[in-house]
This record gives structure tokens, C-alpha cells and sequence, in this order.
């Protein structure tokens, strides 16, 4: 029984916090559907220190980390993270997307008009309901 509970608790999304999973990963940036704040697609890879060799890349309480603790080439375990600026299908087994969150610009929410100075002036039109 409560295993049951626990499959539909964890079926169930309840975190408040949204995972953008709408969001196209072939698009720079999009808006999301589900919760409307500008999101952008970072794809990151990671390489080992030593020999520079790809290593598989996923992404663990938000920061980019190698899935393997030992690189298979050389033995050493430390890596480099290297952020990408698009995806390549060479690269999409090894890399991992960060979906970030974009704060918005400042946006002018105020509109001006300008009026050519005319020695006439112009006339209304009458509106009929």
C-alpha cells in the first residue's frame, strides 16, 4: 500500500518548481509554456584534464559534472567543463543541456507619438454605434 502511494506521489509533479521540459533543446532560447519566463538552452560537454579526451557530461543539482569518476583513457580523474556554443550530432552523446533562466531586459512599457505641426488642424472622425 505504500509503496502505491509512493508511485503516485512520485508520478505526480509536485515540486513548485518548474523543469521547462517543453522547451525545444534544438532552440537557443524560448519562452516556456508551462510557467512563461524566458529560458536558454546552455550546452555543456566535459574533456579530461590530462589527455582532453570527451567524457560523458550530466547535469547534478544544477552544475555540470563528468558521469564517469575516471577518465578511460588515461586514468586520471580530473576533468575540464566546457560550455559549447551549439550542439553538433558529434557531440550530443557526450554533452548535457542547462536550462537557464533568463532575467528580462528592461522593457518600455510607455508609447510616444509625434504630431507633424500643420496649419490645419485635423478633423475628427465621427464614430456611429
Amino acid at each position: 500500500m505504500l509503496e502505491l502511494i509512493l508511485q503516485i506521489l512520485s508520478s505526480m509533479n509536485i515540486s513548485k518548481q518548474c523543469t521547462h521540459d517543453k522547451i525545444n533543446p534544438g532552440l537557443e532560447q524560448a519562452y516556456c509554456p508551462d510557467c512563461g519566463k524566458l529560458i536558454r538552452n546552455e550546452w555543456y560537454i566535459t574533456r579530461c584534464a590530462c589527455c582532453g579526451v570527451k567524457m560523458k557530461a550530466f547535469v547534478k543539482n544544477g552544475e555540470v559534472v563528468a558521469q564517469d569518476h575516471y577518465c578511460t583513457n588515461c586514468g586520471s580523474e580530473e576533468y575540464i567543463v566546457e560550455k559549447l556554443d551549439g550542439i553538433n550530432f558529434i557531440d550530443i552523446n557526450f554533452a548535457a543541456l542547462l536550462k537557464r533562466e533568463v532575467e528580462p531586459e528592461h522593457i518600455c512599457s510607455t508609447t510616444r507619438c509625434w504630431q507633424e505641426k500643420r496649419v490645419e488642424q485635423p478633423k475628427l472622425l465621427v464614430q456611429y454605434l
